[in-house]
């Protein structure tokens, strides 16, 4: 007999409107992301300008309206001024934080472009590593200065008479972690970070910044880390980034599937500690999170330290290419619905990364073409039918036993009310491996509204992987949902990742 879940849905009991850049993604000068990622000319499904237009239509797919760019790690040795200019003109250099030759190639312009042509917005990130506020002013002004300056006729003497507009900036990127090049204490990075903003926003007022929250939830330095940069930056930033990775080193697959319930706890815990910088400063402003790094990565470790040991200063090597299994997948889609739940606070987010990265696209290194993993497809779903305000689902499930977060319920789950469209969607995740659960959902406040369609996303098998040419993880539509007097009925079979969508 099949376990049960029981949820109420209405619409009044809303959390808040979905900001659209939760879906966004980060694009790293790391790897394969860039070039043979995005950027590589000749291949025949190349450009003119040498971007990968299967690329770009994947992206299209994924509907990613921010990326993150251009680091990440390498954005703490980096000097934008060795990426802007003719190409021919532009310096190598070394690439400290992941041992690689940077030739410079694809710089600011260039991403731009690329970013506009796959309908995204680009949220730089400035190098508070080596350097600091003079540098990351003259950024600003090269980007978003009209004219009539250095820099903002240097941007028109390189072919772009328009300012760039970026209006998300980072300022460093886990400026805590003792990998970083130029990491800080907390007062340092503080009192940085606060210059840093105070002076761009003379230059460009409407431009907002996310300031570096703890690099994980483990750092020894966490929450105090937090209360101590937001004493510093509270009137003057915007949003604070939290970064979270899980992976299966363990192989207990029913474990793995808790790790969302850390990702819950983390953002609870770093929303508290925000409110506690506010109540001390009696402010009337309230900080939102960036989640700008966050995904599944452990797969490519072994292989990423034996190219940085072993062969460094190789031109975009072949480095965190995670080859991503069902459960991965399932995962994937439990922290999309963590996010979604937490859409009051959450504002930005961004799946880390977004082609050969730990990505969701993958391009064949040996010049074919491009194919779709299985993270792919949450992602996907939650970004085409995510868009609209969050509902708070009152929602009980029967549980199961793990190893290191005791009992979890067997199924999580959110909902998302596209009003202008007259359309519900519930994302479901039935994360018991051995169970199937029956889940019973009031809609009785969505008069009129039917079933559309539910999707799955399942696989008998949890480390099936899909790769170029040999999908074995696809969505498919099935028929396991019934309505009757505004109460629906889905099976949600054991393992799997669901998506019912209702109509009005």
């Amino acid at each position: 007999m099949a376990r049960k879940a029981k949820m109420v849905l209405d619409k009044e009991f809303s959390i808040a409107p979905i900001d659209n850049r939760i879906y966004g993604s980060f694009i790293e000068h790391l790897g394969r992301a860039v070039y043979d990622g995005i950027y590589q000319p000749g291949h025949p499904l190349s450009n003119a300008d040498g971007f990968r237009t299967d690329v770009i239509d994947l992206v299209k797919e994924l509907n990613v309206p921010i990326v993150r760019y251009p680091g990440g790690n390498f954005v703490s040795n980096f000097f934008w001024e060795d990426s802007v200019g003719p190409v021919e003109e532009r310096p190598h250099r070394l690439d400290l934080a992941w041992k690689s030759l940077e030739k410079n190639e694809v710089g600011l312009g260039e991403f731009h472009k690329w970013a506009k042509a796959a309908n995204s917005d680009v949220m730089l990130a400035i190098n508070l590593g080596t350097r600091g506020v003079a540098d990351a002013c003259n950024l600003l002004e090269y980007c978003n200065h009209p004219s009539g300056t250095k820099y903002s006729d240097l941007r028109i003497k390189h072919g772009r008479k328009d300012p760039y507009n970026i209006k998300t900036w980072c300022l460093g990127n886990e400026m805590d972690g003792p990998w970083q090049i130029g990491s800080k204490t907390a007062d340092e990075y503080g009192k940085l970070a606060n210059e840093t903003a105070k002076a761009m926003k003379l230059i460009d007022p409407s431009i907002q910044f996310v300031v570096c929250g703890s690099s994980n939830r483990s750092m020894p330095t966490y929450a105090i880390w937090e209360d101590t940069v937001l004493s510093h930056t509270y009137d003057n930033v915007d949003y604070l980034s939290l970064h979270t990775y899980y992976g299966n080193r363990s192989g207990d697959s029913n474990d793995f599937l808790a790790k969302s319930d850390d990702m819950d706890a983390f953002i609870k815990e770093i929303i508290a500690t925000c409110d506690y910088v506010k109540a001390k400063k009696r402010s009337k402003k309230t900080i939102n999170l960036s989640f700008d790094e966050w995904n599944v990565w452990y797969h490519s470790n072994a292989a990423d330290n034996d190219i940085t040991e072993n062969h460094p200063w190789q031109v975009a090597p072949p480095m965190l290419e995670d080859i991503y299994n069902f459960e991965d997948a399932l995962l994937v889609g439990l922290m999309l619905i963590v996010l979604l739940r937490h859409a009051d606070r959450v504002k930005v987010a961004c799946l880390a990364q977004l082609i050969n990265v730990i990505a969701p696209i993958m391009t064949d290194a040996k010049g074919g073409g491009s194919w779709r993993q299985t993270i792919f497809y949450p992602f996907m779903h939650a970004s085409t039918y995510g868009r609209g305000t969050a509902l708070l689902p009152v929602i009980t499930s029967t549980r199961h036993d793990t190893a290191s977060f005791g009992d979890v319920t067997d199924v999580e789950s959110v909902a998302v009310y596209n009003e202008e469209k007259e359309e519900v969607t519930i994302f479901a995740v039935n994360r018991n491996l051995k169970e199937d659960v029956v889940l019973t959902t009031d809609v009785r406040s969505f008069e009129g509204y039917h079933v559309v369609e539910h999707i799955v996303l399942e696989n008998e098998d949890l480390k099936a992987e899909n790769s170029f040419g040999n999908e074995k993880v696809k969505p498919e539509t099935v028929n396991q949902t019934t309505m009757e007097d505004g109460i629906l009925t889905s099976m949600l079979h054991k393992a799997s990742w669901n998506v019912i969508r209702l109509a009005k």
